[in-house]
């Protein structure tokens, strides 16, 4: 049985933990893996592999990186 990738979303489908764990074992020990935990792939075609901070999209089932806005420079 292999491992499989899954992050844990928080209510507003942000990413908060990724972990690499067998199904069953997710199943057998709830107590662990609280929350709403979905499968993402890193070597799938098409889909993004979550990162913490990244939102899930639940029509795609597929994970968006986080929009980095620097900050301005001060000028001098």
């Amino acid at each position: 049985m292999t491992s499989q990738y899954y992050a844990q979303i928080n209510a507003d489908n942000i990413v908060t933990d990724v972990a690499v764990v067998h199904a069953d074992y997710m199943a057998e020990n709830p107590d662990r893996y609280t929350g709403i935990w979905v499968e993402t792939f890193f070597d799938t075609a098409g889909k993004t592999y979550a990162g913490i901070g990244y939102t899930y999209d639940p029509i795609t089932q597929d994970f968006s990186a986080p929009i980095y806005i620097p900050e301005p420079v001060p000028s001098a």
